[in-house]
């Protein structure tokens, strides 16, 4: 491993200012759980690795119905499926935290780390595109926000700029009969990289009958995360059916287009795509009318 500086700032404007006078060489640290390898395994570099761990807004975990879940970049992923109410408000979260790594990744890993790591196949990206998330940045004098599906540009790389950080995920406040599931497929049983991932919001009429709003997210389907806006829109006012998940299925494999590699063929994982978009579906309705 490469000789680095550390530095621990305790707020936002120091943590700004080490970013920004490393001129791009700057690393940050949340979990550590990415960086420490990539670093060790020679696919970073840094001159300079920010600590984030003590900056205050970075570890808030706030949540009210009334006003929704404000999670900070450095929250460890066991906080959140273990917070009751968090998990039943924001189940695909919950979902998808309690699979990131074993239990020992999930007391240091966060889900804003995931996301900043902007792996294509990264679990929890799903989730926060089909829970209509919103990043929080900081920036010299101020903050910008955007979209989550909007975060990631290509594998590796997303909208942070020099001297920018993820502060923190905000997320809407859970609507009445909503609800959402995640699901990846592995070869294996555990502790593996996501073949297809994908997340599932529906919110259903006052019968449970109809879905009156949808959003998708898949992962490990293309360079970046992707939100299946097509088949989300195409969802409002269809008949919460087997029938209506699987054409749903079908109309988000529009945004796929995945590559073949050692996980498996891309026709496979394109297939896999109407198969989990299906299933999450499926599972998100059910727990809405449970709510």
């Amino acid at each position: 491993m490469k000789d680095f500086s550390y530095a621990a700032p305790t707020s936002l404007a120091e943590a700004s200012r080490l970013l920004a006078g490393a001129s791009g060489r700057a690393r940050i640290l949340a979990g550590g759980t990415d960086i420490i390898v990539q670093l060790r395994e020679g696919l970073r570099d840094a001159d300079l690795v920010v600590d984030v761990k003590k900056i205050p807004e970075l570890t808030e975990l706030s949540f009210s119905a009334a006003k929704g879940l404000r999670l900070g970049a450095s929250v460890p992923c066991y906080q959140i499926y273990e917070h009751e109410a968090i998990a039943k408000a924001y189940p695909a979260l919950a979902d998808a935290t309690r699979i990131v790594g074993g239990w020992q990744i999930q007391s240091r890993a966060s889900v804003g780390g995931n996301l900043c790591n902007s792996s294509p196949a990264a679990d929890t990206i799903p989730a926060l595109i089909a829970h209509g998330a919103t990043c929080v940045i900081a920036l010299s004098g101020g903050q910008r926000e955007v979209k989550v599906e909007e975060f990631c540009t290509g594998p590796g790389k997303n909208v942070l700029q020099p001297g920018e950080l993820l502060v923190a995920i905000v997320f809407p406040a859970p609507a009445a009969k909503s609800s959402s599931a995640y699901e990846r497929f592995i070869p294996r049983n555990e502790m593996d990289i996501a073949v297809v991932g994908a997340g599932s919001w529906v919110k259903l009429s006052a019968d449970g009958n109809k879905i009156e709003q949808a959003r998708i997210g898949l992962c490990a389907v293309a360079p970046t995360p992707k939100f299946a806006a097509e088949a989300s829109q195409w969802l409002a006012g269809q008949a919460a059916t087997e029938a209506t998940f699987e054409k749903a299925g079908e109309l988000a494999k529009k945004v796929a287009a995945p590559i073949t590699d050692m996980r498996g063929p891309a026709e496979y994982r394109t297939h896999l795509v109407g198969v989990l978009v299906k299933r999450t579906l499926a599972k998100a309705a059910e727990r809405a009318r449970m709510s």
